[in-house]
């Protein structure tokens, strides 16, 4: 009676033992994730409990994107020197110690050729092989950037810019903000990938490019888990247009400046109708013109043009001195200018000979 129940007691005996020597024998790795151009760590260990088994080899093998198939490509013996098989890179250095079962490895300068899975093997006396696979993947931040499309004045909707991640792994999330302007723009969002597993997305701006709109600011916004945190690229909405009216002004009590709106900004060259400026009379600088002296010498036109790559436009300032008293002259014209008295009134003023100004466009 007693052998009838012997049997599957040493079965359990067996099998318990089995168990207990699968126990004894771990390889202790993980999974490594590391941005492109760093550098990874490879952990590999054997953790031997109440074993006599004797370590003989370590041995890596790798298959990665660059390799394929499964490819032996470093052993380590008891002299811990590591032997490189298949070819020889120096990225990778043994950090472990063979008499602590370790097996760990370091990759510096990580591509994307490296990604894929490293596996570490313990090669035992009289146990055999143990071993584990340690995946490693490989994440590759964007570039980033914005382009402006140099939109110009119009009615009709118009690309304004594009924001580019280009290159990343995995894709980037392009998105823009874009506060009070919600209703006035729209967004598309486009992405391609490349053979190489890394994809570049393309956020384009697009609205009616109107004065309003000139000047406002956005951001582009770029995300994504290869990120410690969000991109953040600021953008201010350019509209470009040619200089709009030309107005010349009196700012100081011999010096007059010319100001027009336009984008981008204009510049400004100073001319007299028939006759050079004279430097010993006028003095130029930018959009302003200064009267050194108030002689008969000044009469004349001048010319103020504003311009920039999208167009140009002028006005005109007309100087006359009449005999007499230039001081009484020169104030009466400064209070001209001042109320902007145009048309009729300056003509008339022309005529009994003080200093005169007008505007064509």
């Amino acid at each position: 009676m007693c052998c009838f129940f012997l049997a599957p007691c040493l079965v359990l005996l067996a099998v318990l033992l089995l168990s207990s020597g699968a126990d004894a024998l771990q390889v202790i790795g993980g999974s490594v994730t590391v941005v492109q151009g760093d550098t990874a760590i490879l952990p590999c260990k054997l953790r031997l409990t109440d074993s006599t088994e004797d370590l003989t080899q370590i041995t890596w093998q790798r298959r990665t994107r660059e390799k394929p198939s499964n490819d032996n490509f470093i052993t380590v013996g008891p002299s811990q020197e590591p032997r490189f098989v298949n070819g020889r890179d120096d990225r990778f250095k043994y950090i472990g110690n063979f008499n602590d079962k370790n097996a760990t490895l370091q990759l510096a300068n990580v591509a994307l050729k490296d990604e894929g899975s490293y596996t570490c093997i313990f090669t035992l006396f009289p146990g055999g092989t143990k071993k584990t696979e340690i995946p490693l993947k490989v994440t590759v931040p964007p570039f980033t950037n914005i382009k402006d499309n140099l939109p110009t004045l119009g009615t009709e909707e118009v690309l304004f810019a594009t924001c580019t991640a280009a290159g990343s792994r995995p894709p980037a999330e392009v998105r823009w903000l874009t506060g009070a302007l919600a209703d006035k723009v729209r967004m598309t969002t486009n992405s391609i990938q490349y053979d190489n597993g890394t994809t570049t997305t393309v956020s384009s701006l697009f609205g009616v490019p109107t004065r309003e709109i000139n000047g406002q600011q956005v951001q582009c916004v770029i995300s994504g888990d290869f990120l410690t945190k969000e991109i953040s690229l600021p953008f201010t909405i350019q509209v470009y247009f040619s200089p709009t009216e030309v107005n010349i002004s009196l700012i100081s009590e011999d010096t007059f400046e010319c100001v027009a709106e336009a984008n981008p900004k204009a510049k400004y060259n100073w001319r007299r109708s028939g006759h050079p400026l004279l430097e010993s009379a006028v003095k130029v600088e930018g959009a302003k013109l200064q009267l050194l002296s108030l002689t008969s010498g000044l009469n004349g036109l001048y010319r103020c043009e504003a311009s920039n790559p999208h167009g140009s436009k002028h006005s005109q300032l007309y100087v006359h001195v009449a005999s007499g008293t230039c001081s009484t002259a020169w104030t009466l014209f400064g209070l001209l200018v001042s109320l902007n008295v145009i048309g009729a009134a300056v003509w008339g003023f022309s005529k009994s000979g003080y200093f005169k100004k007008y505007a064509e466009q």
